[in-house]
């Protein structure tokens, strides 16, 4: 289309004055107490559809480009029209919100996703993961850089990580990871394509009984595994066995579920600790032998000393990634898409790495020790024992 401005002023005289500028000189969002929230939301709005329906009049062919199609999503994301065909800002009440996945929340870059973690760290943007040796007596180096949709679970990085580290010849013996990357599945698929063992804690029961610490929870329940029944606290036993059945989540394990039938649970004298209506009868879910046996043996595992001072050289690569978010501002994308994003974290680890590599001594021998803090010199002054770990000194 030729003399794309023109054929823009043709469409709104505004544009051709100041009021144009003032308009669109600065991004157009709500604000946290505006005067008139929606004012300007919807006179944008409306000129972005007037905007398409020239462009679809005049340019039929740049319907297909990118930043139309970019328009487009994002006025149907957050545009809807009412029975009398007003346009309206669409909201969680009225008119629907697009899920995070799919939904577009930066004009410069349509790949990028809102994310939230926990109730405080929200970003938009992707995700980055990064894995590091920790070896005590040498450097320790970034050998995997993965940059993934900020709307996905971590655990599912993890099975990428592994391939792409066996590929270079860089896997460990033993991956010490966060919380949210252990999966019980991934777990046994590192073992067992793998042979690496990941280290973390496992996600805690998340029934009603385990979260208030009251009633018979799973582990209350034996599980026969070659007689295909689970017996309860009060000696009965399950009258069906069923599954395994699939996850819709890849992260989470197949299940199989034991039930009991309501005449065994109605008489129970402690039924209400087991479910709290009259109608029903109690369900147990639970993964399969292999699995378990391995869930069992892990939640174990986290609860002595000697794997909580093991994991706890992990937390080393919390320096790392405030190393480069804070001091290298990996945060902050330079590029657009997710695959330039990817390159940029690359070349960031990169730099890290030749930055500590060019601080080791030419003689091999192992860098000085970090200067302890002031409060590490304050318990010293007082006598006062300064664990390894503070998770070790957790009561």
């Amino acid at each position: 289309m030729k003399n794309w401005p023109a054929q823009l002023r043709t469409c709104w005289p505004a544009w051709s004055t100041r009021s144009g500028g003032r308009r669109y000189g600065r991004p157009v969002r709500l604000g946290k107490n505006p005067t008139r929230p929606k004012t300007r939301i919807l006179a944008t709005g409306g000129d972005a559809v007037r905007l398409l329906e020239h462009v679809g009049e005049h340019a039929a062919d740049r319907l297909s480009g990118p930043r139309v199609q970019a328009l487009r999503q994002i006025m149907v994301q957050n545009y809807y029209r009412d029975g009398t065909s007003r346009l309206r800002w669409r909201t969680a009440e009225d008119g629907g919100l697009p899920p995070s996945a799919v939904a577009v929340v930066s004009p410069y870059d349509p790949t990028a996703r809102y994310a939230r973690r926990g109730h405080v760290t929200r970003w938009k943007g992707f995700v980055a993961h990064l894995t590091e040796t920790c070896d005590p007596d040498s450097v320790n180096v970034i050998t995997d850089v993965a940059t993934t949709d900020a709307t996905g679970y971590d655990a599912k990085a993890l099975p990428g990580i592994h391939t792409r580290l066996d590929r270079r010849g860089l896997l460990p013996a033993e991956h010490l990871v966060d919380g949210g990357y252990t999966s019980l599945v991934h777990l046994e698929q590192a073992a067992r394509e793998h042979q690496v063992t990941v280290t973390g804690p496992l996600p805690v029961n998340s029934t009603r009984q385990h979260r208030k610490n009251d009633g018979f929870g799973r582990d209350d329940f034996h599980i026969d595994f070659d007689r295909q029944q689970v017996t309860c606290p009060q000696g009965e036993t399950s009258a069906g066995w069923h599954g395994p059945y699939p996850t819709s989540s890849p992260t989470a394990a197949p299940l199989i579920v034991a039930r009991f039938t309501k005449s065994q649970c109605r008489p129970c004298p402690v039924r209400t600790r087991c479910t709290t209506t009259t109608d029903s009868a109690r369900t147990v879910g639970f993964p399969p032998r292999e699995l378990r046996d391995l869930q069992l043996r892990v939640r174990a595992e986290q609860q002595t000393p000697e794997w909580q001072a093991r994991y706890a050289v992990r937390s080393g690569v919390e320096g790392t990634v405030n190393e480069l978010a804070h001091g290298h501002g990996m945060r902050r994308c330079r590029y657009r898409g997710q695959r330039k994003a990817h390159l940029q974290h690359v070349f960031t680890a990169i730099a890290a790495n030749i930055e500590r590599l060019s601080r080791r001594s030419p003689t091999g021998e192992a860098p000085p020790s970090r200067p302890p803090t002031a409060f590490q010199n304050f318990l010293d002054q007082h006598g006062i024992p300064r664990p390894r770990s503070w998770r070790s000194a957790r009561d």
